[in-house]
């Protein structure tokens, strides 16, 4: 008899329009793994108001109680990217939940972090145990959630008994990324567990936060309250189970101890996540730097884009002069600018002029692609009218993240902490070493001189210091010792970190479906 999973998440790349990070990447490739094991993967995540306005399929409207008041929601069957048999993708529509301002998915709320998305939220997870007790998506087997955003469908098992047929259902719970947990106020406030379900009856002590203790952390209910719970990466799954000492570790972040009960109830797998190694996108070699001029020109008659003068004077001119003279080294990073991905460059600003410094000697540029937070954004721009080799591309485009994954000699992920990655992968899968931060799934994916190139340390400023000499050491092999090097290449281009393997070990320890 084949299993019928649901996947309940905020993004869902198989799906137009519907990724901010890499989760979308996931909710994409597992249920495709799932299907082809022969069994049903049904997903679904929120309209936001703009996913079921075209060759969408109504197929239910879902009554619910919702801040002690009848609601309707809509169910949409959408077409995936890929029609794939044994895979359907629905969206939840409901007036009250928008696009946000973050990739036309999430809320920036400054003032009160999670103050929106956690309305949205928390309507979104009642309309679809709704649906499930209707039976929308027919007998559910197995669900699975991602992230905070979809914790408050185990707050529901747990506490309201309109929902008690969820009670015989398998929830899994991933975790994407530990360090954005979703805390609100139990009370007094218009996002709040209160105003929520008035009409529910809970105990704080299972949702509560510890460092907040008046307020419910969506995160750790995820943790507290799923039959299983999943880390990206082996490492990381080992990483979070010791406390935070920011900047120099990044860990548990206050859900250490939720972590390690997980562990010896035997509920907590760190297991990898996959990369897709069939249909890559081709893309002709050698014109990276024609390539980016093209585009260049492409943003500039864009009426929204910002820093055009920015474009034309340093990017753009910079570009033209390195196709005349083509530089001998590329090396090259595709992040959203964060935090998580640049802590080292903002804490430490001589390090990419020390970076810089080695890649003039050698005629090797850095070009860095990626748009964020508005901070880093600045540091790159100012860095960029600096520094002769330094080529910040701060916009999004495709076609040169193929070619940087295609077209670059070496690839730059000093992440200050990661759950898994997936650009290493990408880069490796090209026969591209990757120097990576030695912490998380970048340790599981990245060896030291086999497959890549990798730096650590105790704090932060012999992490920085570390990372300038393997660079430095990096840089010299490539061009001094070509043998080991074209070997560290065929090294990396040889991994597989294939979903098939990952979702083999989702069966057995994840839904125990042997």
């Amino acid at each position: 008899m084949n299993t019928n999973f649901l996947f309940v998440a905020a993004e869902n790349d198989g799906i137009p329009r519907c990724k901010a990070g890499g989760m979308g990447d996931v909710v994409r490739d597992v249920p495709r793994q799932i299907a082809a094991r022969g069994d049903q993967a049904n997903v679904i995540t929120p309209s936001y108001s703009r996913l079921h306005t075209q060759e969408a399929e109504k197929i239910a409207e879902v009554e619910f109680v919702y801040r002690g008041v009848p609601h309707n929601g809509e169910i949409y069957e959408v077409p995936g990217k890929k029609q794939i048999d044994g895979v359907k993708h629905y969206v939840f529509h409901h007036p009250d939940i928008k696009a946000g301002d973050i990739a036309h998915i999430y809320f920036n709320d400054p003032e009160q972090p999670f103050y929106t998305d956690a309305n949205v939220f928390s309507l979104f997870c009642t309309g679809i145990a709704a649906a499930i007790r209707e039976g929308v998506f027919g007998k559910i087997d197995i669900i699975h959630l991602h992230d905070w955003h979809t914790s408050m469908l185990l707050f529901l098992r747990e506490f309201n008994p309109r929902f008690k047929i969820l009670k015989d259902i398998r929830i899994v719970y991933s975790i994407h990324n530990l360090a954005i947990q979703g805390i609100r106020p139990f009370d007094n406030n218009f996002s709040s567990v209160q105003a929520f379900f008035p009409d529910v009856n809970y105990d704080r002590d299972k949702l509560y936060d510890r460092r907040y203790p008046d307020c419910i952390n969506l995160m750790a209910v995820g943790i507290r309250l799923a039959d299983a719970v999943h880390t990206v990466s082996p490492s990381y799954m080992e990483d979070i189970q010791r406390p935070s000492d920011p900047p120099h570790f990044i860990g548990g972040e206050g859900l250490e101890e939720d972590l390690k009960k997980a562990r010896n109830e035997g509920r907590l797998f760190g297991i990898l996540n996959g990369a897709n190694y069939t249909n890559i996108t081709q893309v002709e070699k050698g014109i990276l730097l024609r390539q980016c001029v093209r585009r260049l020109f492409r943003w500039l008659q864009e009426e929204k884009k910002d820093y055009k003068a920015h474009y034309l004077a340093h990017t753009g001119e910079k570009i033209t002069r390195w196709q005349e003279n083509k530089p001998d080294f590329i090396c090259s990073s595709v992040a959203r600018l964060t935090e998580q991905k640049f802590y080292f460059f903002k804490e430490d600003q001589e390090l990419l002029p020390r970076l810089m410094e080695k890649l003039s000697e050698v005629n090797g540029v850095y070009i860095l692609l990626g748009t964020g937070a508005p901070e880093y954004e600045s540091i790159f721009r100012e860095a960029s009218y600096k520094f002769k080799n330094f080529i910040f591309i701060n916009a999004q485009s495709d076609s040169i993240i193929d070619m940087l994954y295609q077209d670059s000699n070496l690839y730059l992920m000093p992440s200050q902490f990661e759950p898994c990655g997936i650009s290493q992968m990408l880069a490796m899968r090209n026969g591209q070493p990757c120097l990576v931060h030695h912490t998380g799934g970048l340790k599981d994916t990245v060896v030291h001189n086999k497959t890549g190139f990798s730096f650590e340390g105790e704090t932060i400023e012999e992490k920085t210091k570390n990372f300038v000499s393997v660079f430095s050491e990096t840089v010299d092999m490539f061009f001094n010792d070509k043998k080991q090097w074209e070997e560290i290449c065929a090294n990396a281009k040889k991994q597989r970190f294939t979903w098939e393997k990952s979702v083999d070990k989702y069966y057995k320890e994840l839904y125990k479906i042997y």
